[in-house]
């Protein structure tokens, strides 16, 4: 099959342009036609504007001009290069920082761009910011319709990957298998694979090159979404589930004599779990609850039904300081009322471990809390009908299997998460799971405040930090890297831990924390900073889940422009765990105006899926939340965001099929046809 060729076998791509192509991920002639190019980087060559037409408006605009000139400069942050360039009609100044201006430095006095960015005035000729620059010859300007631009790396250029494109179309018109059955093609009325290929690539015209991107992106979205389906299923039908009963006196008391009265949340959120428990087919069900939400005390009722019922059930946590506060909180609200909960980690000592085990496989432990040492061999239960894991994108999914099989039945399987998920990702990445949300705060806990300031005040920012901690609290400071990089012009954890002993804060016990530390040493630090003997904890994001310290008040995040909205929202349900009022001030250079606008949004929102939401469109979903713990591929054309409506469509599409056997075997024979094997492990094919 042609498709499955290396790329070595076109002409002109030799072992250099192979590694080239191999960093995009491009090992064969297939992958070559679906390497598609940016979705909003088409070019047409009769609506070029001059320099002289670009509109100031702070608007992505697309132009042609000829390099003039090349300036350093430092704007006393961050290092710079001002590429000048120019047509018949002006001058426009481009701004490259950070690795960019690596790239700028190849642009030769001469040379002739083609350019999009956002175009502001400035203070003599225009402006361009955010931009992207490819080097064009008169022969790839000469060439007639829309012409695309691909992402490149190294030293290919956009006329090597338009020559190798048009190579594979030429095979693929001569023979080239669809992937999606004619039903599928009729009911939602898309063009056939080959016409999509070739319009997405060098569409002939913009309505075609919709029609193209249409079918692409369904093609891609219903194949994932049969996938998931398919795999829950398989999962599902394996063993037989374990039906629990309606909720009893237990479950009564437990509830009764909790120190606060469940929100509407999270009796929504319990309800759905109840009935998936009395249910005999497994439960497989994604808790997303909000920083503080309180998914704890669900996850307690889900493990005294399974109690009730004569069952057992287990939490695995990714971390030993989270799986104590899961054991310390369980036994709290459990073994009053006769649930046996006990705690298994690594550092256990032998004979007590052994005596724990025993218990857990004669029936004699109820819950078991535990880290990964409840995935070893010897850990067995006597009849487990309930797993649950928190943060679940800390464990591989061979780990979550392992856990599920320590049982003879299908368990119930509950997975719980801080982290906010958009529906609409969630959709994607959590096809094959229902999706419980949790919203809101139990009542008394007090929001954070978020304070925005830039690197002038970062003087004052510290003497805050000083008055909280001689006021008796503790503090966090969050740095987006370990170590200074070359590259990257930001704050390291290292240095200013440095700084603060130094210079800040002389004489207050502070520590440092990241993840090159083995794991005795970050428990032994996490546990020292829990028991208040630590002060300030300067650390990269390893704190971001899980951490409940009640006396932290106050978190300080260096270079805050470098993180997303929807993790600095996670850094931030680090402090305002207490009564006392607390405080997340974030840390930005002087100059990133658009960055301190951004997390504006953070200071003006305390909702977890919100902020996710809007993370989504101002980053861009990249490569999703996940996927990767999923075995799932990176979705290569679709839009979570702008193609929400077509993952319905799919999904709806997807669980017709799987209703009927010969739909669903007609559907695994266009599978195996396809170019690469992105959808086999899914498919389990």
């Amino acid at each position: 099959m042609w498709w499955k060729e290396p790329v070595t076998s076109i002409r002109g791509v030799g072992n250099k342009k192979a590694a080239d192509l191999a960093a995009l991920n491009i090992h064969t002639v297939g992958d070559l036609l679906e390497y598609y190019p940016r979705q909003e980087a088409y070019t047409d060559f009769s609506r070029l504007k001059t320099i002289a037409e670009l509109v100031t408006d702070g608007s992505k605009q697309l132009f042609k001009a000829t390099v003039y000139q090349l300036r350093e400069g430092f704007n006393g942050v961050r290092r710079f290069i001002t590429v000048t360039v120019r047509d018949e009609t002006g001058y426009a100044d481009i701004f490259f920082f950070m690795g960019q201006r690596f790239v700028a430095k190849s642009y030769k006095p001469g040379t002739t761009l083609l350019i999009t960015g956002r175009i502001k005035k400035g203070r003599i000729s225009k402006m361009v910011s955010e931009p992207h620059c490819q080097i064009i010859d008169a022969d790839y300007e000469q060439a007639l319709g829309i012409i695309p631009t691909y992402n490149l790396s190294g030293s290919l250029l956009q006329k090597n990957m338009s020559t190798w494109v048009k190579y594979a179309l030429k095979k693929a018109e001569e023979e080239l298998p669809e992937s999606l059955p004619e039903r599928v093609i009729r009911k939602y009325s898309l063009i056939d694979r080959v016409s999509a290929l070739k319009n997405i690539h060098f569409p002939e015209n913009w309505k075609l090159l919709s029609e193209a991107r249409k079918r692409l992106v369904f093609e891609e979205l219903f194949l994932l979404q049969c996938g998931l389906l398919y795999y829950r299923g398989q999962r599902q039908e394996e063993r037989q589930g374990l039906k629990h009963g309606v909720d009893g006196e237990l479950l009564q008391q437990v509830t009764k004599n909790l120190p606060f009265k469940l929100t509407a949340a999270q009796q929504q959120a319990w309800l759905d779990i109840s009935l998936d428990m009395q249910d005999v087919k497994p439960m497989h069900r994604i808790l997303q609850g909000d920083v503080g939400s309180g998914k704890t005390v669900v996850s307690a009722l889900a493990l005294a039904k399974a109690a009730e019922n004569g069952y057992q059930g287990c939490i695995m946590a990714p971390t030993e300081i989270l799986a104590t506060q899961h054991y310390e909180t369980l036994k709290e609200y459990l073994e009053p009322f006769g649930v046996r909960v006990a705690l298994l980690t690594g550092g256990m000592r032998v004979k007590e471990r052994r005596k724990l085990l025993m218990d857990l496989e004669l029936g004699l432990i109820d819950v078991l809390v535990g880290t990964h040492a409840l995935l070893q061999e010897d850990v067995r239960f006597a009849k487990l009908s309930l797993v649950i894991t928190d943060e679940q994108h800390r464990f591989g999914v061979e780990q979550r299997a392992k856990l599920t099989n320590k049982s003879d039945y299908a368990p119930d399987v509950l997975i719980m998460t801080a982290t906010p998920i958009p529906r609409t990702l969630a959709l994607t990445v959590y096809g094959d799971l229902d999706i419980s949300l949790m919203k809101g705060k139990p009542p008394g806990r007090k929001p954070v405040q978020t304070l925005c300031y830039t690197e002038e005040k970062r003087k004052d920012v510290y003497a805050g930090v000083l008055r909280q901690l001689k006021a008796g609290r503790q503090a966090y400071v969050v740095c987006p890297l370990i170590e200074n990089s070359d590259i990257l012009d930001v704050r390291s954890a290292e240095s200013v831990y440095t700084e603060l002993v130094q210079k800040f804060l002389q004489d207050i016990p502070c520590a440092l924390l990241h993840g090159r530390l083995k794991a005795t040493e970050k428990d032994g630090i996490m546990a020292d900073f829990v028991a208040g003997k630590i002060k300030v904890l300067v650390s990269t994001t390893v704190i971001e889940v899980g951490v409940n310290v009640p006396n932290a008040t106050l978190m300080v995040v260096e270079n805050a422009e470098r993180f997303g909205l929807a993790q600095l929202h996670q850094l931030r349900g680090r402090v305002g765990r207490g009564s006392e009022q607390s405080y997340c001030v974030l840390l930005t250079p002087a100059d990133s105006s658009e960055a301190m606008a951004r997390l504006q949004v953070l200071r003006d929102s305390d909702d977890g899926f919100y902020l996710a939401e809007k993370d989504l469109e101002l980053r861009g979903a990249g490569q999703l939340f996940g996927l990767r713990q999923h075995g799932l591929p990176d979705l290569r054309i679709a839009d979570i965001l702008r193609d929400t409506d077509v993952i319905v469509q799919a999904r709806n599409m997807a669980q017709s099929l799987l209703k009927n056997e010969s739909d669903w075997q007609e559907m695994l024979t266009f599978v195996e046809r396809q170019l690469d094997d992105r959808f086999r492990m899914i498919f389990n094919v």
